[in-house]
């Protein structure tokens, strides 16, 4: 760093910014309180910087006010950081703090908090992770609910999540034709392999579903043999989140949700290795097969078939099962999805990057690996990646979510650089737009078929530098092709005059909620390609909130409106019947009413029978601030059509 004046702007754009004043009880120097709260969200998140001596301004601008006392504030934080009564893990070095000269005798201290390996998760604060653990969602941090925390617990003790020995199960929780199927299966596939000799028994043991613990000499069946071979209501009993789910989206504008659809239903057995085979093939049906031999056979297995069927072991084998998500797979007109509970073992581009394995769930790695599905490499996602490049594809897109936590993979059969896209982007913005560079055109592209772009999404289309990218994105946000929501990371970018996107609505779209549209002519998913379902109305048009947040799959039937109306009004009576009401019990009424979906001031009103702005005013502003409700648009207060939903509404 030179002696330059610190300049904010100078990290906002690829990594996460939290400023605080540092100011202390004198003005000249003290280490805020909250601090602590950032740090632990950063490092069970994704990582950040934490800026002490910066303010934020009224519009969300970094303004460095200065710290006159600089080494006092570092030797609190030392203190602080190295006292495990207050902080469970220091995950910093000194190269990490920089102090920054702000003009005047002043300073800025960078903090750079990098993302906590899974060993050291959850990292927490006052000697309690059940008080202490915080994570970063959008601009906040917020308290993670207990069972959050148990999951990172149980991820930080063990290596392999499905290696747990099930006390009270046994083969009788097996279902017989599907562990029959396999092992014929791996017979066909192995005739000569060792354990086709074994007895069911000894053959379960070899491949991980049958274990013994020998410090207890405690014998039984593993969380992954129930997975992979159980019986459905044994799974059930034994984790009580589990569900898988395929479905096969229609073409725009039919009135169906969906046209296939595979759920544990009672007529098959509802373990992994079904839902496997059930699954490919559907995902298989319809892919164009071009004529090819191999010696004197003709191949039938393309590159996209590898990369839907190493997409979909991927799914299985690192889902997190004790997470309250289920396993979706989503076969639409024009992309394939994939999403599994729990965040990735590894970042992301590490993961795009191959050779780091770390596999939740080693077990069911080795038995789908037994049948030469998926490796033991880290390279599953990198085979997805050159698959699906063959193609002339868009590049995959690979998302983790926060709430809840998830992640999430979408293949589209859409090319690069659609002709059809390329054409509305030329009569939008004229010849213009022929005058861009390739990366610039692909950028909007970007925007257009998916959305929104941003950073880290074009590094993993085009190979340039994020700095690169980033003077890119400005340069296309002051021509006015592009408009920039947020700030930090969490920036991204939208074709000019399309309504925003929250980017949470991007990742409900895999589960068919709705109408893939967000606007004629905006940023729109899929635009130029189908929309995704229509069972519900379209993102942006005006309507209530409770029509366009369905939180149940498979609800969008004017029925279920009607009844999530009734239920509404029903719990918001007692307040709507009286004049006069008691803070807290208003504050908690909204609680109730936005568990689990976003609502407008407009749709508490209605509901509560009070003023929106009054409601604003007294009772929504504290909740937002005490953390207690987000907005669905975190980078726009303001936004015409903000609305409101509790923080925990996933693990209620």
């Amino acid at each position: 760093m030179t002696d330059a004046v610190f300049n904010p702007e100078l990290l906002r754009e690829d990594v996460e910014l939290e400023a605080k004043l540092a100011g202390g009880r004198d003005g000249k120097g003290g280490l805020p309180d909250d601090l602590w709260e950032t740090y632990s969200a950063f490092a069970n998140t994704d990582g950040g910087v934490i800026l002490l001596g910066v303010k934020e301004g009224s519009d969300g601008e970094l303004v460095s006010v200065g710290i006159e006392k600089p080494d006092r504030v570092l030797e609190q934080f030392w203190n602080q950081i190295n006292n495990p009564q207050k902080v469970s893990r220091n995950l910093l070095q000194s190269s990490d703090v920089v102090q920054h000269p702000a003009g005047n005798g002043k300073w800025v201290i960078s903090l750079v908090v990098p993302r906590a390996p899974r060993s050291a998760q959850p990292v927490f604060i006052n000697g309690n992770p059940l008080r202490g653990t915080f994570k970063r969602l959008h601009t906040g941090d917020y308290r993670c609910p207990e069972e959050q925390v148990n999951r990172m617990l149980a991820e930080q003790a063990q290596d392999a999540r499905d290696a747990r020995i099930l006390k009270g199960f046994s083969f009788d929780d097996i279902d017989m034709e599907s562990f029959k199927a396999y092992r014929n299966h791996l017979a066909a596939l192995k005739p000569d392999h060792p354990f086709n000799n074994s007895d069911h028994l000894g053959f379960m043991k070899q491949i991980g579903g049958w274990a013994r613990d020998r410090e207890t000499d405690v014998e039984g069946l593993t969380l992954a043999g129930l997975l992979m071979f159980g019986k459905q209501v044994s799974i059930q009993e034994a984790v009580r989140h589990y569900f898988v789910d395929y479905r096969e989206l229609p073409v725009s504008g039919t009135k169906t949700q969906w046209v296939d659809r595979i759920t544990p239903d009672g007529t098959w057995s509802g373990n992994l290795y079904d839902f496997y085979r059930r699954t490919i093939k559907k995902l298989f049906q319809d892919i164009k097969v071009p004529f090819k031999l191999a010696g004197q056979e003709r191949e039938d297995d393309t590159p996209v078939h590898k990369a839907i069927r190493e997409a979909l072991v991927n799914t299985i084998i690192h889902a997190d099962y004790a997470a309250p998500v289920s396993i979706l797979v989503v076969k639409a007109p024009d992309y394939f999805g994939f999403r599994n509970p729990g965040r990735m073992r590894i970042p992301i581009n590490k993961a795009f990057e191959g050779g780091h394995s770390d596999s939740r769930n080693r077990y069911l790695q080795k038995m789908f690996s037994l049948i030469n599905l998926g490796e033991q490499a880290g390279s599953g996602i990198p085979r997805v990646v050159e698959n699906w490049k063959t193609q002339h594809y868009r590049m995959p897109e690979l998302w983790e979510n926060d709430e809840p936590e998830s992640t999430l993979m979408r293949l589209r059969t859409v090319s690069l650089l659609p002709e059809s896209t390329m054409r509305e982007l030329g009569e939008q913005f004229g010849s213009a737009f022929k005058e861009l560079s390739d990366n610039e055109r692909l950028a909007l592209a970007t925007a257009r078929i998916e959305g929104f772009v941003s950073n880290v999404r074009l590094q993993q289309i085009c190979r340039l530098h994020p700095s690169d990218i980033t003077l890119l994105l400005k340069k296309l946000v002051s021509g006015e092709y592009l408009t920039a929501d947020g700030q930090g990371r969490a920036t991204t970018y939208r074709v000019a005059g399309s309504d925003p996107l929250d980017l949470s609505k991007a990742f409900t779209l895999l589960e068919g909620l709705g109408s893939s549209s967000a606007g004629k002519g905006s940023s729109s998913i899929g635009k130029g390609a189908s929309s995704i379902g229509k069972g519900s109305s379209s993102i942006g048009k005006g309507s209530s909130s409770i029509d366009k947040e369905q939180k149940s799959i498979g609800k969008g039937s004017a029925h279920s409106s009607e009844c999530l109306e009734e239920e509404l009004l029903r719990v918001a009576e007692v307040i709507r019947a009286k004049r006069r009401a008691k803070p807290s019990e208003v504050m908690n009424t909204i609680l109730d009413l936005c568990r689990g979906r976003f609502l407008t001031l407009n749709d508490l009103g209605r509901y509560l029978g009070r003023s929106p702005v009054d409601l604003r005013n007294r009772y929504v502003k504290k909740l937002v601030e005490s953390k207690q409700v987000v907005r669905q648009y975190p980078q726009q207060p303001n936004h015409e059509k903000q609305a409101y939903r509790t923080v925990d509404w996933d693990n209620e």
